[in-house]
């Protein structure tokens, strides 16, 4: 009689979806407050609640790119150097959405 060899190989387990995109609007949220707060006294033209688009739409963008991050981060990559810059493609796109969504929430108050 002949053992059977049942080895079971753990899969890896990638990080969640949740975690680069939680990272990235708390990253957005982050600096889209410290620089509402270190702005001054805002227009009076401007309606009460103008920080809300802002603080809303920066951290959409945040979060977006934390998502393509993920997505990029996730092709296998035969070699290290595709990997390293994959990575900084990703970190690009991250910062330009992220400009993205700071010009687009701040559109009409400051940058009019």
């Amino acid at each position: 009689m002949t053992t059977a060899n049942n080895l079971t190989t753990q899969p890896i387990q990638p990080t969640p979806l949740a975690k680069p995109v939680l990272i990235g609007a708390g990253i957005g949220l982050i600096l889209i407050s410290v620089f509402l707060l270190k702005a001054g006294e805002p227009d009076p033209s401007w309606s009460k609640y103008w920080m809300i688009k802002p603080l809303i739409l920066v951290p959409l963008a945040g979060a977006t790119g934390g998502a393509c991050y993920y997505f990029i981060n996730r092709i296998n990559y035969q070699s290290s150097t595709k990997k390293a810059l994959a990575i900084v493609f990703s970190v690009m796109v991250y910062i330009i959405g992220l400009w993205m969504g700071t010009v687009l929430g701040l559109n009409g108050t400051y940058w009019d």
